[in-house]
């Protein structure tokens, strides 16, 4: 009986936060080693088809950094990052595109589906234009160029909309269109940044392969629960916020700056890590606000 009366207090505990959730879009971003574990990635999918099936809105923008990395092995290209984004040469960017649409992208619909969701497929050129990133690498003034790359600067969230208001989850590649009329490879983090700024999206989360930002790298159980956003500049000037936790921070402060009300840093290893972070009261990963 104890376990029974546990369980409706966790659902007591949820029914707030559900309640003031409701109609709301929360824009996710699924990546990390939690895309490899099949336990994992069901979790985090079921996760997803509950918000959903409580009122919520959500819209998942997926990596696949791994399965490039692979298929990139296959075909004897070498990985390369320059700031925790990949070099994507013109023999890269056909592998990307091909590993996302053609595998990572329709494995996340069927787990969706198989959860009893309705998940739509969205290909990331449709609603995203890129320029090209570049930059000056500070210390050496030495240009940056990270190939077929993109930034971007426009989103058209109207096909988003649409598969929303069919009651389905949009599952969207990070891929965008540039000017030259070439698919350009996009940094999830950012991509899932720039969606939710279109969106105007109530929340932001960023699933990956740590419990948050820490503190301590060497010391997983130094998360920051709360990062303000007027800490930021002094937290990557010190070395706390760098590799792949840069995108993810600039493109939540972004988002933050853009309006949507809180981005969240959560370990996709976690069994049921959003659930937790979203419905209770102490969450489990890193919060920013502004």
């Amino acid at each position: 009986m104890q376990k029974v009366i546990k369980k409706a207090e966790v659902l007591i505990e949820a029914l707030p936060y559900i309640q003031e959730f409701r109609g709301d879009i929360v824009v996710i971003k699924f990546g990390g080693s939690a895309m490899e574990d099949t336990a994992h990635k069901e979790s985090i999918l079921t996760d997803i088809v509950f918000m959903e099936c409580v009122g919520m809105l959500p819209v998942i923008v997926h990596g696949g950094g791994k399965a490039i990395s692979r298929g990139m092995k296959e075909h004897g290209i070498e990985s390369r990052f320059i700031k925790g984004h990949r070099v994507t040469c013109e023999k890269t960017i056909d592998v990307v595109e091909k590993v996302l649409k053609d595998d990572v992208n329709p494995g996340i619909v069927s787990v969706l589906e198989a959860r009893g969701g309705k998940a739509t497929s969205l290909h990331g050129e449709d609603v995203f234009k890129v320029g090209r990133k570049k930059d000056i690498d500070p210390v050496t003034g030495e240009k940056l160029d990270w190939g077929f790359v993109g930034e971007p600067y426009e989103v058209d969230d109207k096909p988003v909309r649409a598969i929303l208001a069919c009651g389905s989850i949009p599952v969207i590649t990070p891929l965008g269109m540039g000017a030259d009329g070439k698919i350009h490879n996009i940094n999830a983090d950012v991509a899932a940044a720039a969606m939710a700024k279109a969106l105007k999206a109530r929340k932001l989360v960023f699933l990956s392969d740590v419990p948050g930002l820490l503190e301590d790298q060497c010391d997983s159980s130094s998360t920051i629960p709360t990062l303000k956003t007027g800490d930021v500049a002094d937290l990557i000037e010190k070395g706390v916020i760098s590799g792949g936790m840069l995108p993810k921070v600039q493109g939540g402060l972004e988002a933050i700056q853009a309006g949507v009300r809180k981005v969240h840093m959560i370990d996709g290893r976690m069994p049921h890590s959003v659930l937790l972070e979203i419905f209770t009261d102490k969450g489990v990963g890193t919060e920013i606000v502004g």
